[in-house]
């Protein structure tokens, strides 16, 4: 312990907070918050410490508090914090899944479509699903039997879903309020699970067909009854409990803590998130952080389960009108049970793989000592995408001790002059990136990796001087095979990477930024094919453009429709010469 440590412990106040930890370069290296500032700090300092708390402490220069009035300020603070600053010994935890929700429009048209939250008041919402290809399903039949509105834009002209009865056709009739409130009810009754007044009709019309001997109508009528039969069958699982739930359970072994969360929803298991962490401090109070973690990316249910009496009046405080408890018998229990059996099973083949977040971290410091720089716990990689300068982009992704953060991965569509050079296409894309994070102030990368080689290390380090921006800048060298080799630095030294470790964990992030810029060139121009080719048609202009584009995602989709599908969106004349023009090489 240094002597401004020594001397700033006693000035801890008793209050909550949060609290910064730098090290002797004033780089924060762990945020956290605490009930009991003075508590909470001190042992970091009065007590005996090992493994990655040791590890964190020996790096502390000093530390600085911010007082908050409640846990709960502190905690959101202590967010914030930790998303500006991403501590070298904080753990950040990857978004899980986003459960599919199907949203219904509350006024006018009435629409159908998938969301992954419950945010725009604008929709009712039913949910969550499974899986989005259920989701999908059921959204499938609704259109199938209720008239609602398929086109995300009005055409002019009714389309074949109003002549089978699929669609109101808001394009050419002013629909009545009144029946569009009862739409909106039929469709909120089924999915709720009340099928009788479809079932019944469509059996009734299946007979009617058969009885005129009208089999292939009869048949679609029973195919659309088998169709509600397994919707119902699948929303209709053992448990009866519609509650929205999760159940929270943790294990620990050899100093790692693995933390399991079961989500129920309506009655249904959708499944489970586990985190595993190197123990930190104490336990009930890193389960705490992990679980308001967790929320920041996940919605909050009605109800949490959570083992721990320790902490629950803590999320409870947090989380206004979440019922929070801890469960020691009954049904419930055997949630809490599952919960535990699958943090035990992740730990255990987490053990198995030996891929811990501390190796990343070595890596990073034996890259640091390899191209003489501070370790770079926060790298930037870039690369650019074209063809003969056709469709031209640029990417950036970002790496967080070691592991893939794409909220900030970037997306850069480059400027004319530039789309043909590599040269000036990477100082346009850095520059950008950079000029950006310095008006804004910012934190800048601990590293930046560009994929060619000196050409493009010089064309980042000149425009780097030009805006001041103090950031090492390597390329990542390739041998006459287009194999990765090392690093190469801007006066053209070669530093060949030995580690094995540390030589894959680079290649993954070139194949990242790779795939990431591919991607998006993929992305533009297939959107640039898709509009040229449709150039020059005569009656096709751009509104009708856009439909074809929104209906149709590839270049493919678009050539395998046949006139007829393409008249259900555009005039038939036009859709003949779009046709034509769409087949004339083959």
């Amino acid at each position: 312990m240094n002597e401004i440590i020594k001397n700033s412990i006693p000035l801890l106040p008793k209050l909550p907070g949060v609290y910064l930890m730098y090290n002797q370069d004033n780089v924060v290296i762990y945020v956290g918050k605490a009930k009991n500032l003075y508590n909470r700090v001190s042992q970091y300092f009065l007590r005996p410490q090992c493994g990655k708390v040791f590890a964190m402490v020996n790096n502390v220069h000093h530390f600085e508090t911010l007082i908050t009035k409640t846990e709960k300020e502190a905690f959101i603070l202590e967010m914030n914090l930790i998303h500006k600053y991403y501590p070298r010994y904080n753990i950040l935890l990857k978004d899980g899944k986003h459960y599919p929700y199907i949203a219904l429009k509350k006024k006018n048209d009435p629409q159908i479509k998938i969301s992954h939250d419950e945010k725009d008041k604008n929709y009712y919402y039913f949910g969550p699903f499974p899986t989005s290809s259920y989701a999908y399903e059921v959204i499938r039949l609704l259109n199938k039997i209720f008239p609602t509105r398929k086109c995300k834009n009005i055409p002019n002209n009714p389309c074949l879903y109003f002549h089978m009865g699929n669609c109101l056709a808001p394009c050419i009739n002013k629909i009545d309020e009144s029946q569009i409130n009862e739409l909106i009810d039929n469709i909120k009754s089924f999915l709720n699970g009340n099928v009788d007044f479809i079932i019944n009709p469509i059996k009734q019309k299946m007979i009617n067909y058969s009885n005129n001997q009208q089999y292939e109508l009869a048949n679609e009528c029973k195919q659309t009854l088998l169709a509600i039969e397994h919707i119902v069958n699948k929303q209709n699982v053992e448990n009866n409990d519609k509650t929205a739930r999760d159940v929270f359970s943790y294990v620990t072994r050899e100093n790692y803590l693995s933390l399991a969360v079961l989500t129920y929803r309506n009655g249904l298991l959708l499944g489970k998130n586990c985190f595993i962490v190197e123990q930190f401090g104490e336990i009930e109070e890193q389960i705490l952080d992990l679980i308001l973690q967790y929320y920041q990316t996940h919605q909050l249910p009605k109800e949490i389960i959570i083992n721990i009496p320790s902490i629950i009046d803590s999320i409870k405080d947090i989380y206004d009108g979440v019922n929070v408890y801890s469960i020691t018998k009954g049904k419930l229990l055997e949630s809490v049970d599952i919960a535990s059996l699958n943090a035990r099973q992740e730990l255990d083949s987490h053990f198995m793989s030996a891929r811990l977040t501390d190796d990343n971290l070595s890596l990073l410091n034996e890259l640091g000592n390899l191209i003489k720089i501070n370790t770079p716990y926060h790298i930037e990689l870039f690369d650019n995408s074209h063809i003969q300068g056709d469709s031209a982009v640029g990417a950036m992704v970002a790496f967080i001790n070691g592991e893939p953060n794409k909220n900030m991965y970037r997306k850069y569509n480059l400027s004319d002059e530039n789309k043909q050079d590599d040269y000036h296409s990477m100082q346009e894309i850095i520059k950008r990136r950079y000029t950006r994070l310095i008006n804004e102030k910012q934190k800048l990368p601990d590293l930046i990796l560009v994929d060619g080689g000196l050409t493009q290390i010089k064309a980042g380090n000149e425009i780097l001087n030009s805006i001041n921006a103090n950031i090492p800048l390597f390329g990542l060298f390739k041998n006459d095979k287009h194999q990765t080799k090392g690093l190469m630095d801007k006066n053209g030294n070669i530093y060949e990477i030995n580690n094995k470790n540390l030589f894959f964990l680079l290649v993954r992030m070139q194949d990242e930024v790779h795939r990431f810029a591919i991607n998006f060139h993929h992305q533009k121009r297939n959107k640039n094919y898709k509009i040229s080719i449709l150039d020059n048609i005569k009656g096709l202009g751009n509104k009708r453009k856009q439909i074809l584009l929104e209906h149709y995602l590839s270049i493919d989709a678009l050539k395998s429709a046949s006139i007829e599908e393409l008249s259900q969106l555009i005039p038939n004349e036009v859709a003949i010469l779009t046709y034509q023009k769409l087949h004339e090489d083959n």
